[in-house]
């Protein structure tokens, strides 16, 4: 009797290796990181963050930015308004660092038609105000040079 490839196997297959970050509160009107690239460069298959505790109802700007160890800051997604996102929110990266983060409620989410490649360093967040309000993170990632891995910040 065949059974097919059971999910984690299948994930990996498609997307590589998978590193969550537990739930955590958004940074305070600041830069901080939430996954940590060490050993050499990656290829980021997906980026997806829920919504655990609903988000203040104030304006704030959210995007996601790779922090090398040598070299400049880049931009991985555009400012998106996370004011008032229920608990449950999907959110993701196009793969086109002009698009803004997605976060569409809880219906549904993206992952990015463009993987993106990121250099060793840290995955940030930034946001433009200090709003309450806790995001899990889920990453999926091949290794571009041997010995590259990631790791929650």
């Amino acid at each position: 009797m065949a059974t097919g490839i059971p999910g984690a196997q299948h994930r990996r297959l498609l997307f590589g290796t998978k590193v969550d970050r537990s739930t955590a509160s958004l940074p305070a009107t600041t830069q901080a990181a939430i996954f940590t690239v060490t050993g050499g460069r990656v290829l980021v298959t997906s980026l997806v963050g829920e919504v655990t505790t609903a988000i203040q109802n104030q304006a704030c700007n959210l995007k996601v930015t790779a922090n090398p160890t040598t070299g400049t800051d880049v931009d991985v997604a555009a400012n998106l308004n996370v004011q008032a996102k229920e608990a449950g929110t999907l959110l993701g990266i196009t793969g086109l660092f002009s698009d803004a983060l997605v976060g569409a409620n809880a219906g549904a989410g993206v992952v990015p038609r463009n993987p993106v490649v990121l250099p060793v360093g840290t995955l940030d967040l930034v946001t433009s105000a200090t709003n309450t309000g806790s995001v899990k993170w889920s990453l999926t990632y091949v290794p571009l040079d041997d010995g590259a891995s990631v790791a929650a910040a």
